[in-house]
């Protein structure tokens, strides 16, 4: 496919005139390989390499084991589909956020591998969102958005299959394949069998606020640490017997990146995803 069409319907099916994001503020090592279009709206086409594009990889982070992983495969005229620009690793804080290869973009550039993000688009309510992917590997019905975010909504509120919070945290372990973290807050009984869901980071005052207000008891997430960051929103957590059910930042959002492998074959192109390691630093 021409690339320039792939951005096109990427750009239809995904960003919305309401929406922001903020990127390239922070990407100064990588700047020069950046497009003009991304530079002023920080998503969508983040490097501009390919004329046409015959296979798209999906990842949720474009660290050096993924973009490695694509140049072993030898190919040219493809493209890397991102949830984010840049790779978190809460180990490195404060500098939690690390920039993209530069030796490893060269040869992108060299090999015509585009580099996509979508970010807030991707966060945004919607049949491939981060949100609605990760409730429905955890059989979760998704009901209503919420969780305002750069002018998308984030979360999710649904309708659970299970009774206990116990149970949902096993369900969770067995969909993530890694022990997840339970702030065991609230009553050990979901209430009504409604739950909130915000991928990636959830870890916010505001968040538990509106999940409070919704008469909710268990909150499941990605980054759920209790650091002075998420200090105030373990604090009201706990005061109003809020569970939090923490999966890791990846371990979260990765289900939305694997959901859009079969959105790209609808599109006719190869397509598959590529799996990371979570930071389990980050419960």
């Amino acid at each position: 496919m021409e690339a320039k069409k792939l951005y096109a319907i990427l750009e239809k099916d995904f960003i919305k005139p309401k929406l922001s994001d903020d990127w390239v503020k922070h990407m100064g090592e990588v700047k020069d390989f950046l497009s003009p279009n991304f530079k002023k709206r920080d998503m969508g086409l983040v490097c501009d390499f390919a004329k046409e594009i015959n296979k798209v990889y999906t990842a949720v982070f474009p660290s050096d084991e993924v973009m490695q992983r694509i140049l072993r495969d030898k190919i040219q005229d493809a493209m890397l589909f991102v949830h984010h620009p840049a790779t978190w690793n809460i180990r490195k804080a404060p500098t939690t956020w690390q920039q993209m290869n530069r030796q490893l973009l060269q040869q992108f550039k060299e090999k015509k591998i585009s580099i996509y993000n979508l970010h807030v688009p991707l966060d945004n309510y919607g049949d491939y969102s981060t949100g609605v992917s990760l409730a429905k590997v955890l059989s979760i019905k998704p009901k209503k958005p919420f969780a305002p975010y750069f002018g998308s909504l984030c979360g999710v509120f649904g309708r659970t299959q299970f009774d206990l919070v116990e149970d949902l945290k096993e369900k969770f372990e067995e969909a993530v394949n890694h022990k997840v973290k339970l702030y065991a807050y609230g009553d050990d009984k979901i209430r009504n069998k409604e739950v909130a869901v915000v991928a990636g980071g959830g870890d916010d005052l505001e968040i538990l606020q509106e999940i409070l207000k919704a008469g909710i008891n268990t909150f499941i997430t990605g980054l759920s640490i209790k650091n002075d960051y998420s200090k105030k929103a373990h604090e009201f957590a706990e005061k109003n017997k809020i569970n939090i059910l923490g999966g890791t930042h990846y371990s979260t959002e990765k289900f939305a990146c694997i959901s859009l492998v079969d959105y790209f074959k609808k599109l006719g192109l190869e397509s598959e995803f590529i799996p990371d390691a979570p930071v389990l630093e980050d419960m």
